[in-house]
């Protein structure tokens, strides 16, 4: 690491923020804007993938302003549970639908923490959040997930 980067965390942070941000507008160039009012297909990928990038230069700039730690070891285990469990969901939805998939995400995403146990409060604030999502994306957005899958025979 060159020594004016003061701050390594931040400057992969900044890079890594750029590299997505960018990737997400380069991707969206090719869908219909629209406006703010009535927003294209590629709106808020542009918008994300532009506040994105925003971020990565303040982070960059951090960088060589702020001193910061060195970049520790990477956490295979929380890195592969949490992708596994995005995995999953994707396998899952049409199949055992949004309620089962989205029990699936949360619990094998969870595992990650090695803070993470079985508890009441947990347990119906995951309840809640699948209800949540149920209610929002299908039936008030209508968004076309299935609640229950072809493997409940619905």
């Amino acid at each position: 690491m060159p020594s004016f980067v003061k701050g390594p965390q931040d400057f992969w942070t900044g890079v890594m923020y750029l590299a997505f941000g960018g990737a997400a507008v380069a991707l969206a160039r090719d869908f219909g804007m629209g406006t703010a009012a009535r927003m294209g297909p590629g709106y808020f990928p542009v918008v994300l993938g532009a506040m994105l990038m925003g971020f990565g230069v303040i982070a960059l700039v951090r960088s060589f302003v702020r001193p910061g730690e060195a970049i520790g070891a990477i956490a295979w285990k929380p890195v592969l549970l949490v992708t596994g469990a995005v995995v999953a969901f994707a396998f899952l939805l049409k199949t055992v639908g949004l309620i089962v998939a989205l029990l699936a995400l949360i619990l094998v995403s969870a595992a990650a923490s090695s803070k993470f146990k079985f508890e009441l409060r947990a347990t119906l604030a995951m309840v809640g959040l699948i209800a949540f999502c149920a209610l929002v994306f299908v039936k008030g957005l209508g968004v076309p997930m299935p609640l229950f899958g072809s493997w409940f025979g619905v």
